[in-house]
């Protein structure tokens, strides 16, 4: 069953390769989506794919690259749209 999750990163998420680590696991695991920096200091995602495939990448947000310090990850998950056809870093 494909899903979505909007996913919150908080932590020392920023300046640590976190983007371009999630959007290489999120390929790897062949998800769609979007990842960003925000201007409170946190990284926010829209994940797109198989229930199993989000369950994996949300359990590696938690831990992200070998720099990060992720202090806590909050998940929403919302209604399926299908509207990405890769998984790209936003600014």
């Amino acid at each position: 069953m494909d899903i979505r999750a909007h996913v919150c990163i908080s932590g020392r998420v920023q300046g640590v390769f976190y983007r371009s680590t999630t959007r290489d696991r999120a390929e790897q695991l062949g998800l769609t989506g979007w990842v960003r920096n925000t201007s409170d200091g946190k990284v926010e995602a829209i994940f797109e794919g198989e229930e199993t495939a989000i369950k994996d990448m949300i359990a590696w947000c938690h831990k992200g690259p070998r720099s990060a310090d992720v202090s806590d990850v909050t998940v929403e998950y919302q209604k399926f749209l299908g509207e990405f056809e890769e998984f790209c870093i936003t600014y």
